[in-house]
């Protein structure tokens, strides 16, 4: 009796890991109340950051769906010669925030946080929060302007205050749903309490 009460203990152990380490995303991504329903820890990290950063937790949210759909280990695409023959991926951009490998190791070096991960939800939206208030410093870019710190987060600082973003339709187009998005995720909080 103990030892199969012992394997159904181990399977389902087993299981659950296999559940929290694959990088799926949530189900039904455009309800911020449903997200922090089936990820209670998601929304314990939004909290923190805009504790700390003060980014509020709908702009969070809206940049991370943009950038990986919630998925802990999302990648850029391959690129490929002739299109058959891997050439590596568009950029190092990995994890929930698509963090580049510099951006993270400054991020790292700044805030003393060597250990922290892109895969994980808390070292992500921190890395965010500290992106954006330094955007806020150098491009005078309000927290809750999602629209523009996320044009900001794609182009990097210095592009943003070039005006990279200008000649890019596409990418004007990707930040007003961005921003959208942001306005959305914040009427939902606000209707379940938890703004």
């Amino acid at each position: 009796m103990r030892r199969p009460l012992r394997m159904l203990c181990l399977a389902v152990l087993i299981g659950s890991c296999g559940v929290f380490s694959s990088g799926s995303a949530p189900r039904n991504l455009d309800n911020a109340c449903s997200i922090l329903e089936q990820r209670p820890h998601f929304y314990r990290a939004f909290k923190l950051t805009e504790k700390r950063w003060g980014v509020p937790v709908n702009v969070q949210m809206a940049i991370i769906h943009q950038e990986s759909r919630f998925r802990s280990n999302a990648k850029t695409p391959m690129r490929y010669f002739l299109g058959i023959i891997p050439r590596g991926r568009q950029s190092s951009a990995y994890g929930y925030a698509q963090a580049l490998d510099g951006t993270w190791n400054e991020y790292k070096q700044s805030t003393g946080r060597f250990v922290a991960r892109r895969s994980n939800i808390r070292d992500a939206t921190d890395f965010m929060g500290w992106y954006m208030v330094e955007t806020k410093r150098r491009n005078k870019i309000s927290l809750s302007n999602s629209k523009n710190q996320y044009l900001a987060y794609h182009e990097g600082q210095t592009g943003y205050a070039r005006g990279s973003y200008r000649n890019k339709s596409w990418l004007l187009k990707v930040a007003n749903k961005v921003d959208r998005r942001s306005s959305m995720y914040r009427r939902q909080l606000k209707g379940c309490g938890r703004l």
